[in-house]
């Protein structure tokens, strides 16, 4: 079989594959497990705030999901910026990241972008050398202070 991509959300945002969304759900969760119960109102809040959703899908079954958005800035430009990138645990270092990576760098030349970037949690050793083997580089830190 063949794996393809599925864009979930359209460019507005509207979500056109609703039973890819149903599917996405429990390979999302396997990177944010902190999720709300009711996984697709909290992900039509975040498509409704400019996050999009695509899925690598493996027959009928999602293999990995990306969440990702487009930020203007003042020192990088146009981004296409990935919130959550996730392949299915038991498809891991079977091609999915590197097509759906391959994906969002098509989408980001497509819509003008000078940058394709991720944050990625600092335990993530695995994560972090397949970022590395696909040309991505750390520019600098990310800090943050929780606010609640």
């Amino acid at each position: 079989r063949r794996m393809r991509i599925v864009d979930v959300t359209d460019t507005e945002g509207r979500v056109v594959e609703p039973a890819w969304l149903d599917r996405a759900e429990s390979v999302h969760r396997q990177l944010r497990t902190t999720l709300p119960a009711d996984y697709a109102g909290r992900l039509a809040q975040v498509f409704a705030n400019g996050g999009r959703l695509a899925v690598a899908a493996d027959g009928e079954a999602v293999a990995g999901v990306a969440l990702w958005r487009l930020i203007e800035n003042t020192y990088e430009g146009r981004r296409l910026y990935v919130d959550d990138l996730v392949t299915d645990a038991a498809r891991r270092s079977r091609g999915v990241g590197k097509a759906l990576l391959g994906h969002l760098e098509d989408k980001a030349r497509g819509l003008g972008c000078d940058v394709l970037a991720l944050d990625s949690g600092a335990q993530r050793a695995a994560a972090h050398k397949f970022y590395f083997r696909e040309g991505m580089h750390i520019p600098g830190f990310c800090f943050r202070k929780e606010l609640k």
